[in-house]
């Protein structure tokens, strides 16, 4: 069981950490994520339609968001809260998929398996993290 916990931890850090950047990123420079995002192949946004700065900052707002409750979840450590992380890295995450599953015909083959990798991840460790099994909670024994 403390290796599950110590499990469920370690995923909900680590994929705090990876969302923080990619906060950070599209709020101290819109203009920088949108031409050099993920920063190693560039381009991945700027070739999905014109800069909106607007949208930028609430993507980075929102990964920032998402990188505060799942690293809470981990300092927290209770099941309820780390599933409810899991649920909504969920939710950002299978959406953000399936767009990107549907739209990368225009980029090259390694950026096309880089997007639909890196995305499905963040579709797949939520779905990890739901199914650790959590704490039993075992009902006291009276004489």
């Amino acid at each position: 069981m403390v290796m599950q916990r110590t499990i469920t931890r370690v995923l909900l850090v680590l994929f705090g950490l990876i969302e923080v950047p990619i906060g950070l990123w599209p709020l101290i420079t819109p203009i920088g994520f949108y031409q050099d995002f993920p920063g190693v192949r560039t381009g991945w946004v700027s070739m999905d339609g014109p800069f909106n700065e607007h949208l930028l900052r609430d993507f980075g707002g929102l990964n920032l968001a998402l990188a505060a409750t799942l690293i809470g979840a981990a300092v927290i450590g209770t099941t309820a809260v780390a599933r409810l992380a899991a649920i909504a890295a969920l939710l950002f995450g299978v959406p953000h998929f399936f767009y990107h599953l549907g739209h990368v015909s225009h980029f090259e083959t390694i950026d096309q398996v880089l997007i639909i990798g890196l995305t499905g991840l963040s579709a797949l460790v939520p779905l990890v993290l739901l199914a650790i099994p959590g704490r039993r909670v075992s009902t006291p024994v009276t004489p």
